[in-house]
């Protein structure tokens, strides 16, 4: 048999005195951990190209457009905050759950957790609708964008429903280890919104022109075949976590107390993400729409290391569910760190990515040169953040699966909301660093929030939190 090198042996990942009982062999931990991580991070992926392909095929149109649709984003996700959070806080516990053998539990926190994304999206579906115009002049939407950013932003939001269930029922899957749905959601999803996309935004096959309103209504036909999907997975005869339809709901404190323990960090987290995200895009929208759409171009390329971290880390957080469900802190550590080295791999291939095709990447999006000129820089720093990132998403999701959300969103508030955007303002303005100096406060963001999930991981607190 061949032995692995000791930077991957999981025997070197902990100490001794950690050791609750026997380690399963190296190439056991590594496939299951693979087998729940590739299509967590396929998903992840495909989620965040939702807004990029948007961006890509509005492109044709213009910078305008572009900007137009890039400045919806964080506005978008600032409403998604809710559904995020409480689904961070389903796949923790239906992964706690299904560690201590309680399926029957698992199966109530899915049936409670789909009534409340379902009642939560059509409250923030109404209301994102409503404050559609003065959200995304406050994100910086000029005139020349406002009209276009608007009717985007609204006909999304009118399909939230539709993305809020899907998601809630993904997250409970994955919490059992069933990560393959949400691939094979969001694979058909994104397959219907690019086809939509080139039928309604330049009118083609004797479909109605509609530009950047073309892209949303894409966009929601997208998230329904997805909803379709997800609800047939929960349906199912051959399902392990069904929903029965028929059974009414009754909604239990512990189930109720789980999902909060988690989600509430989570939702904090979220909220002060989102608010350090827009008070950011508006120090950079101030730079002219030009430096907007380079802006947001770079951060849909971003996207993309983001996404891949983001996979790694609901991987983790199912897996930590699970080890700790079985009363093995030391299997939670080792799995973190195979993920750790996983993910450390990907970075880079990303990095080599973003080095070498930074160019080619800007032309996916626009064929404008002064566009595609200002984003070179921007794409060489985060190939840098790219390892301190997936690094940092990987171990958030270890301290989420352990129930340890309050501590994420602490760190999120600091690097995010108060160091991100304040840095940024500095470098951009009275240091005279422009779009440069922004994404250089976004490169000390992402080494704040490492270094403070590293230390957290590092102390063992969260070992011992019940949910």
């Amino acid at each position: 048999m061949t032995r692995l090198p000791s930077f991957l042996s999981c025997r070197s990942m902990i100490r001794e005195d950690q050791l609750l009982g026997p380690l399963p062999p190296d190439g056991t931990l590594y496939r299951e951990a693979f087998s729940l991580a590739w299509p967590t991070v396929v998903e992840s992926v495909l989620v965040s190209l939702v807004s990029a392909f948007d961006s890509m095929m509005v492109g044709v149109l213009g910078p305008e457009a572009i900007a137009a649709v890039g400045i919806t984003v964080q506005p978008r996700f600032l409403f998604l905050s809710v559904i995020v959070a409480l689904n961070v806080g389903v796949t923790a516990v239906v992964a706690r759950r299904a560690g201590e053998g309680d399926m029957e539990g698992a199966q109530r926190c899915l049936r409670q957790a789909t009534a409340l994304s379902a009642i939560f999206s059509v409250l923030l579906a109404t209301a994102a609708i409503l404050l559609a115009k003065p959200l995304l002049t406050l994100a910086g939407a000029g005139p020349d964008i406002i009209d276009d950013s608007v009717a985007y932003f609204r006909i999304v939001n009118g399909g939230l429903f539709f993305t809020a269930v899907s998601l809630t029922i993904n997250a409970a899957q994955r919490g059992v280890g069933n990560t393959r749905i949400s691939m094979i959601t969001n694979v058909s999803a994104n397959g219907v919104n690019l086809v939509f996309n080139y039928l309604l935004i330049g009118g083609n096959l004797g479909f109605p022109r509609l530009g950047v309103a073309g892209a949303a209504i894409a966009t929601d036909i997208g998230f329904f075949v997805g909803f379709l999907l997800s609800l047939r997975s929960v349906v199912s005869r051959h399902t392990h976590l069904p929903i029965h339809l028929r059974r009414r709901i009754h909604f239990d404190r512990r189930t109720l107390a789980g999902i909060w323990k988690v989600g509430s960090g989570s939702l904090a987290e979220q909220i002060f993400l989102r608010i350090g995200f827009l008070a950011y895009a508006a120090v950079v929208a101030n730079l002219g729409t030009l430096v907007l759409a380079a802006h947001q171009i770079s951060l849909n390329i971003l996207n993309l290391s983001f996404a891949v971290g983001d996979g790694f880390g609901s991987a983790t957080t199912a897996l930590v569910g699970h080890s700790l469900g079985q009363k093995r802190s030391d299997l939670a550590v080792v799995n973190t760190r195979v993920v750790q080295r996983m993910a450390f791999g990907s970075s880079i291939l990303v990095f080599l990515l973003f080095v070498l095709g930074h160019t080619q990447l800007a032309e996916l999006f626009t064929r404008d040169a002064e566009v595609i000129q200002m984003t070179a820089v921007p794409i060489m720093i985060m190939a840098v953040v790219t390892f301190f990132q997936t690094s940092a998403l990987v171990l958030s999701g270890c301290l989420r699966g352990a129930g340890d959300s309050a501590f994420v969103a602490f760190s999120s508030v600091i690097s995010v909301t108060l160091v991100r955007p304040g840095l940024g303002f500095l470098f951009c303005y009275p240091l005279g660093g422009g779009l440069i100096g922004a994404w250089f406060a976004l490169l000390v963001d992402q080494f704040l929030r490492f270094a403070f999930s590293f230390g957290r991981f590092l102390s063992g607190r969260w070992k011992n939190i019940r949910i």
